[in-house]
């Protein structure tokens, strides 16, 4: 029989058949999905917990379409309607990692990979033969995307807090010296929320030939750049190109990405060229650029500042409930994360704890309050007293 006169396979609900299905029959099921999955049925610490909010404020952008042929700052009729939705947020966050917009040029990608990969690129250029030295507690994105891009990897040891062993990495660029280095820092590392000191990265691989420093701020840079704790971690320290997100802490419904690059990177564009050497994908969606920008105005610089001050506080809460329930926690100066000894099953699954071999991890954002930390805690403390659910 033909795919297109086979019938939907039986006891297949969710199959796409050769007939159109109406859709009163399928809201139900997007229904049941939402209501698994919405805040109030579980409680998923660390994430957004004011979606219903944000998706109510940015419904009507789901409703356009906009490709953007062309990085942000080119001359276009063809969406520039949005070129300057994507200037402000590029300026925002440019201001964040310590550069002006003369200084940085970037581009808001669909994803924080996708920005990793333009910001990786981009800092190898002018580099003879880099190899690219990369934290053993670095995302795995990181690794995935070096091999994605054919770079010579370099694992390099990381300290018990987290952070790069910078001894290490002394020893690892010397056995390769003149070759040109990339080094890749971390701001938020996934266990321990670690965060890279990127001037004193730079200035150990500055010793054994050219050296460029690519910081994937992914996780924390938007709370390392509303906070005194952090070490040196951004453009501003000595870094030639930056990864930044903010979609899961801002409460976006989508991933979105941004990649910063000094200008003095960038190559001068080819004369009638269709794609911009600069852009990893020659066509993007709008929507990514337009959600942080209608985010960010909501909350405005103060509204952010203050955002990340309490979701700090919570973290530092954390840590001192779950070590009075003798769970080991540990927390980075700084950090939204909270790694501790990981309970039984019975409490991974209530709290849908991120798991890491023998240690779990909370990160406070969304709805992460003191009241949610203390009830974690008291789950904590009488799974130690061998109390089961």
């Amino acid at each position: 029989m033909s795919p297109r006169t086979a019938p939907n396979p039986p006891g297949e609900p969710l199959a796409v058949g050769f007939q159109p299905s109406p859709p009163e029959a399928d809201t139900p099921h997007l229904h049941r999905l939402y209501r698994a999955l919405a805040p109030d049925e579980r409680p998923f610490l660390g994430y957004p917990d004011h979606l219903a909010q944000v998706t109510g404020e940015l419904a009507p952008l789901l409703g356009m379409f906009d490709a953007q042929g062309r990085d942000p700052y080119a001359p276009t009729r063809l969406g520039a309607a949005v070129q300057e939705y994507e200037e402000e947020v590029l300026r925002y966050f440019a201001a964040l990692a310590g550069a002006s917009p003369q200084e940085a040029h970037g581009y808001v990608a669909a994803s924080p990979h996708d920005a990793l990969l333009h910001g990786l690129v981009m800092a190898r250029r002018g580099l003879p033969e880099p190899s690219v030295y990369v934290s053993e507690e670095a995302h795995y994105e990181v690794a995935r995307a070096c091999e994605l891009l054919g770079m010579n990897t370099v694992r390099v040891m990381a300290l018990p807090d987290g952070t790069m062993d910078v001894e290490d990495l002394r020893l690892q660029i010397r056995m390769r010296r003149g070759a040109g280095a990339l080094v890749v820092a971390t701001c938020g590392t996934p266990l321990h929320g670690a965060i890279d000191n990127v001037a004193e990265l730079r200035a150990v691989a500055v010793e054994f030939g050219p050296v460029r420093v690519h910081v994937d701020a992914s996780a924390g840079g938007l709370a390392a750049a509303h906070s005194n704790l952090v070490p040196p971690w951004s453009l501003a320290h000595g870094a030639y190109s930056i990864t930044l997100s903010g979609h899961s802490l801002l409460g976006l419904p989508v991933p979105a990405g941004v990649s910063l690059v000094r200008r003095e990177q960038i190559p001068p564009t080819a004369p009638r060229m269709a794609v911009p050497d600069r852009l990893v994908s020659g066509s993007r969606g709008a929507l990514a650029a337009l959600l942080l920008w209608a985010r960010l105005r909501s909350l405005g610089r103060a509204g952010v500042a203050a955002m990340v001050a309490r979701c700090q506080d919570v973290a530092v809460y954390a840590h001192e409930q779950f070590a009075a329930a003798g769970a080991s926690p540990a927390h980075f100066p700084g950090s939204l994360s909270v790694t501790f000894s990981c309970p039984p099953l019975w409490v991974v699954d209530k709290w849908a704890l991120e798991v890491f071999g023998d240690r779990a991890r909370i990160t406070a954002t969304g709805p992460m309050t003191r009241t949610a930390v203390e009830e974690l805690a008291a789950d904590l403390s009488a799974a130690g007293q061998g109390v089961a659910a």
